[in-house]
Formats: structure tokens, C-alpha cells, sequence
């Protein structure tokens, strides 16, 4: 228990003190995360939508794969990642492993298989009658799909939360990608993990509050706007 209390006084001190190296991994996890969770929605949205209104040969497949990648163990995209971004990978030219952007891409892969099974059960949850009233109403194709996401945003809320939650989180393919290199790609997990391998607990606790009040204010801001459209 004196632990725990030592660590929320140290987290304090943190923040009021405006350590740099505390300040400087709060905001790449929160950049990184973001940016990655962004991308996620660029791709997931779209790709959900569209499985959710269309049928095609193999989509039971495409949908199963999708649902697991909702599961997919963040060090084995860790694993797949590094090995692409390797020097002697497809892309190892861009040279970009060790760098926050290869953070991106990986949390970005792990983030959009949530974002698109998300938006595909929030979509399916559309009335077919609904979508159909459209059509006959003369919406074209593309007007349809805009209502249609229009109807199904505050569950699709839902997939930004839980992507962004997905990615802010994760360790493994941050560490792997990423290399916890001080003041460069270290995050608040991958801090976490080195303070806690080092003894440092109260520092450890310190980081891992700092991590749940950074969660449970964007998912308070994105609560708030859902709660509110919902009225």
C-alpha cells in the first residue's frame, strides 16, 4: 500500500515539476497513439462500412479474418512489422524502424481490425428496410452509405475508443518496433517495463497512473460527445 501512495505522490511531483523526460513520453505515447488510432479509422470505417453493405464471394472469410485480427497479439504485428522495416526487409530502405513512425504503423495495424469489426456490427445494426427506403427514396449509392454511417455514429464512437484504448496500452509491438529508446520512441508502457526491471516501483506506479488519467480523459471527451448526440 505505501507503494501505491509513493507512486500517486511521485506522479504528482511529476507533473507539477514539468519533468521533461515524463512530459516527452507522455506526449509521444499520446501522439503516436493518436496518430496511429487516426489512420486505423481512414482505413477501418470504409472497409467496415462496406462489408456490412455488401455481399460477395469469400466476405464470411474476410469477416472472420477481420474479427481476428480484433484479437491479434500486439508482439506478433510487432513481429511482422520489424521484420518488413528489417534493413534487409521489403521496406527496410525507408529505415524508419526505431523511429516513432514505425510505432504508428504497427499500433496502426493492430488498431484497425477493432475500428473495422466496430463499424461493421454498428452498420449491420442499421435496419435493412432503412437502407432500402433510401434507394427507393432515390438516394444514390454513396448518399446511402453517408446516412446510413450518419445513423450508426454513436456506436461507432465506440470503435474510437476502443482503438485508441487497443493501441495506448499495448507493449509489445512498441517495444519490438521501437526499441525504447530514451527520448526517441519510449512510450509509457515500454517506461514502465524499464522502471519496473530496474526496482524503480514508484516511478513504475507513477507512469502507470499517469497512462490511466491519460485513457480516461480522451474516453471521458469522446463519452461526453456520444452521450450528448444521443439526447
Amino acid at each position: 500500500m505505501d507503494v501505491l501512495v509513493q507512486g500517486f505522490r511521485h506522479a504528482l511531483r511529476l507533473l507539477a515539476g514539468g519533468d521533461p523526460d515524463v512530459l516527452g513520453i507522455l506526449w509521444l505515447s499520446l501522439e503516436v497513439s493518436a496518430t496511429a488510432t487516426l489512420i486505423a479509422l481512414v482505413l477501418g470505417i470504409p472497409l467496415g462500412a462496406a462489408l456490412a453493405l455488401t455481399r460477395f464471394p469469400g466476405r464470411v472469410l474476410l469477416v472472420s479474418a477481420v474479427n481476428t485480427g480484433m484479437g491479434l497479439p500486439p508482439v506478433v504485428v510487432g513481429l511482422f512489422v520489424t521484420v518488413l522495416l528489417w534493413r534487409s526487409g521489403p521496406f527496410g530502405d525507408l529505415e524508419v524502424l526505431y523511429t516513432p513512425a514505425a510505432i504508428v504503423v504497427a499500433q496502426a495495424v493492430i488498431a484497425a481490425p477493432i475500428v473495422t469489426g466496430i463499424t461493421l456490427a454498428a452498420v449491420q445494426q442499421v435496419p435493412e428496410k432503412f437502407r432500402l427506403q433510401l434507394v427507393a427514396l432515390g438516394a444514390s449509392r454513396r448518399q446511402m452509405v453517408w446516412v446510413v454511417l450518419g445513423e450508426a455514429r454513436l456506436p461507432m464512437l465506440a470503435a474510437v475508443m476502443a482503438g485508441f484504448g487497443g493501441v495506448i496500452s499495448e507493449i509489445g509491438a512498441s517495444m519490438m518496433v521501437g526499441g525504447n529508446i530514451r527520448g526517441q520512441t519510449r512510450t509509457l508502457t515500454t517506461a514502465m517495463v524499464l522502471e519496473t526491471s530496474k526496482g524503480n516501483f514508484d516511478i513504475a506506479i507513477a507512469l502507470a497512473l499517469l497512462l490511466l488519467a491519460l485513457v480516461f480523459l480522451v474516453n471521458w471527451a469522446l463519452t461526453t460527445i456520444q452521450q450528448r448526440r444521443a439526447l
